[in-house]
């Protein structure tokens, strides 16, 4: 974080031991304030403003959308922690969904910040996200002044293949498993003709980088920064962090970006990470930087383009590159072929099979054999 730069929450603030039950009040404040000092302590003293949404574990309950009883009282927890005067709009609407520009003119970038829980309906109905008033509020935002940038943050994944694939061993969240919205949301994109807009998300615990070529006439692309406090690596032992990386492999690639920059070869990173944007005003033409970086600032994974290249018509809405029967940074997950979606799945249950028929002939040699010794036993 440089000087007059901004540090974004996207959710993960607080991670606690219990993610199935709702955290009390009086926690929840302890949390907060424990998150806040260990930033402060992280930070450097260029003092950036602080902005950030929530996702589930700072909403209170693991995977919870509006069905949660305590998010009222939480939303004033949450808005304490990011320092929101008492005044802000925030503090009076139902959710914690906002806006901000930054920059001069010529160079402003607007951040989008998205509340994907307060309004949200339950997982396998295919209902809304955001609710009708973030909608609207939505549209107005798209459809105002241009800036050089858009960014649009949600706390869980718009572009990403996980949802439809990693089931039913894992249950992950992300726009893919409310198609109808999602595909609202690209059409209100395309449709206020607002160029340079990509989307920056969080929640699965490890980093990637996804790109959508269908939907506006340039790429829409998906930094996922997750997280800070918690990985999926850091779920198991040492020792088995090669299967993590083994596992993520075998996910679909449609969406991913893939290059040989990538510190694993699945282009994904499981271990604490965090999410760095870098705009070099002065090339010509203006170029933007999105990576994921480790603990200690190095890049896993990351993208480098012109601004010209986020522009509509920079690509056609059906994408040039074809992988067997689905078109990549297109194909979204109910499309692609049946032994990409379940291909997991299939290793899995492949693998219990295997065990559980090693486990019978395991004991099938163990009763044969203790039989010829207690015969043999006899005959002696």
């Amino acid at each position: 974080m440089g000087n007059g730069g901004w540090w974004r929450w996207w959710g993960l603030m607080i991670i606690g031991a219990v993610v199935a039950v709702a955290s009390s009040g009086s926690q929840r404040k302890e949390d907060l304030l424990v998150s806040r000092i260990a930033f402060g302590s992280c930070s450097d003293q260029s003092d950036p403003q602080i902005i950030g949404t929530w996702d589930d574990h700072d909403y209170g309950l693991n995977d919870a959308g509006k069905e949660f009883s305590a998010k009222i009282s939480n939303q004033e927890l949450l808005l304490d922690f990011l320092e929101e005067p008492q005044d802000s709009p925030r503090r009076k609407q139902a959710g914690v969904y906002a806006s901000y520009t930054f920059g001069p003119l010529g160079r402003q970038i607007k951040v989008i910040l998205l509340d994907t829980r307060y309004h949200r309906d339950p997982l396998s109905s295919d209902g809304t996200i955001l609710g009708n008033l973030q909608w609207t509020w939505l549209e107005k935002e798209l459809n105002g002044p241009a800036s050089a940038i858009t960014i649009i943050g949600s706390s869980i994944q718009v572009i990403s293949n996980l949802s439809a694939t990693t089931g039913p061993l894992i249950s992950s969240e992300s726009w893919g498993r409310f198609p109808k919205e999602r595909d609202r949301l690209f059409k209100l994109i395309a449709d206020s003709k607002r160029d340079r807009v990509f989307f920056i998300s969080g929640d699965v615990h490890f980093g990637e980088i996804a790109r959508y070529d269908c939907a506006t006439g340039y790429p829409l692309y998906d930094i996922t920064s997750s997280g800070l406090t918690k990985s999926i690596e850091e779920a198991v032992p040492p020792p088995f962090h090669f299967i993590v990386r083994f596992v993520a492999s075998l996910t679909p690639t449609t969406m991913r970006v893939m290059n040989q920059n990538c510190r694993f070869s699945s282009c994904t990173y499981g271990q604490p990470n965090f999410g760095a944007i870098e705009i070099d005003w002065d090339a010509t033409p203006v170029t933007l930087k999105i990576e994921v970086k480790d603990i200690n600032g190095l890049t896993v994974t990351g993208v480098k383009m012109s601004l010209l290249e986020l522009q509509a018509g920079s690509i056609n809405n059906i994408a040039t590159m074809k992988t067997g029967e689905y078109w990549r940074h297109c194909s979204p997950e109910v499309t692609l072929p049946w032994l990409v979606r379940y291909r997991l799945a299939i290793l899995f249950y492949c693998a219990v099979a295997f065990l559980l028929l090693a486990l019978i002939g395991f004991t099938y040699a163990a009763v044969l054999i203790s039989r010829r010794c207690l015969g043999k036993c006899k005959f002696d």
